[in-house]
């Protein structure tokens, strides 16, 4: 392959060419290194394309079966997994955290419901320090340290982005009620039955195919400024992440259902689906109508006090918000991203699931110029279709 001009690999529904062409120029204006691009409409995959390079050196392109770390992108399949065991009438999303892990009413957290972790709103969005990033790895260590400690505000008042440890709280949870862990939960019970290629962290035997995670241009802004007491400066230094770790083995090893998951577009999109059609993918259903209602029930509508931007959340995903991502129409749509731009966007009253993901991070929490322009020409697409 030319690495002056990387191709485009894959399937492109005549509707979507133009998708396919703003991918090649990101590729070849190199603002891309690698990625991949689903979209299913309708329960057909009207879209499949990937392009590009796994490494910083661009010598190993990036394949179909090219898989990467998507960051919070990760809280996204986390979410599916708790909603599941919902629908099984294993956890009650308006439940107390402690009625299935008794411990986690220490400090002034007894009233903590299951569905304020999943919004945000729980007031335990990191770790007290002393914490380090290496720390995140040891399952024990990190949640029991998150069982000992107090809220860093008022639970259920207000969003504060559970930007690192949101995987390890609802993991626990889920190990609680299930007897497994969340990585194990996510391969038998949804990438499994979807024969998805999807798994939180990565196996020994897939590290040839990881790409190679490039980290984001820092952002010009000092967030100890903010005070030592702010939500902000604690999430993110109880631990502080260096994006070079996503390339490290013990990174990949660890179950941190935040941050580490393993996937391309393809498998997003098709997993998504589900709730966007309403439960059910090729005759595997993974949740009830009534259980992707619950989605849409808004639990918070702040200027988030991580973040420090307006979202706004339903339960496991967030709802649109014109003031954040202008690009997303308000309507029956949930969505998240991941950190340096990732982002997989179910639209519910379209039929249709996007997902994006690649290698070269943007900066920015909640996608970037990229995703929004993919985006753009998706709905402009489907709309065009559908007048």
């Amino acid at each position: 392959m030319d690495a002056s001009n990387p191709r485009v690999h894959g399937d492109v529904d005549g509707r979507f060419e133009a998708l396919r062409a703003a991918f090649a120029a990101k590729l070849a204006s190199k603002e891309e290194l690698g990625a991949s691009i689903a979209v299913n409409l309708g329960g057909d995959t009207v879209v499949d394309i990937w392009g590009g390079y796994r490494d910083a050196a661009r010598t190993q392109p990036w394949d179909r079966d090219t898989i990467v770390n998507v960051w919070s992108t990760t809280k996204e399949i986390t979410a599916l997994a708790i909603l599941r065991c919902a629908d099984r009438g294993l956890i009650d999303l308006d439940e107390p955290v402690a009625t299935y892990w008794p411990e986690f009413a220490r400090n002034g957290k007894a009233d903590i419901r299951v569905r304020h972790i999943m919004s945000h709103t729980s007031g335990v969005s990191g770790w007290d320090q002393p914490f380090v990033l290496e720390d995140m790895y040891d399952w024990e260590k990190a949640t029991s340290r998150l069982a000992a400690q107090a809220p860093w505000w008022e639970p259920g008042t207000a969003s504060g982005y559970h930007a690192n440890d949101q995987g390890h709280l609802l993991g626990e949870i889920l190990r609680r009620v299930t007897g497994r862990t969340l990585k194990q939960f996510v391969a038998e019970e949804i990438a499994g039955p979807l024969d998805v290629d999807l798994q939180i962290g990565a196996r020994p035997e897939d590290d040839a195919r990881c790409a190679e995670i490039i980290p984001p241009p820092p952002i010009p802004f000092d967030i100890e400024a903010l005070g030592p007491d702010s939500p902000a400066v604690k999430t993110f230094t109880g631990p502080v992440v260096d994006a070079r770790a996503a390339n490290t083995i013990p990174w990949r090893r660890a179950d941190m259902g935040a941050l580490n998951g393993h996937t391309n577009a393809r498998a997003l999109a098709r997993t998504f689906s589900a709730i966007t059609l309403g439960g059910e993918v090729d005759g595997v259903r993974l949740l009830s109508p009534a259980t992707i209602d619950r989605i849409f029930e808004e639990q918070s509508r702040n200027v988030d006090l991580v973040l420090g931007i307006p979202l706004r959340f339903g339960i496991g995903f967030a709802l649109p918000d014109v003031e954040t991502i202008p690009y997303l129409p308000d309507e029956r749509t949930c969505f998240w991203g991941g950190w340096g731009g990732s982002m997989t966007v179910m639209f519910l009253d379209r039929g249709l699931t996007v997902s994006y993901v690649m290698n070269r991070m943007a900066p920015g929490i909640i996608g970037s110029d990229r995703s929004a322009t993919y985006l753009a020409i998706i709905l402009g697409a489907v709309d065009l279709v559908g007048s």
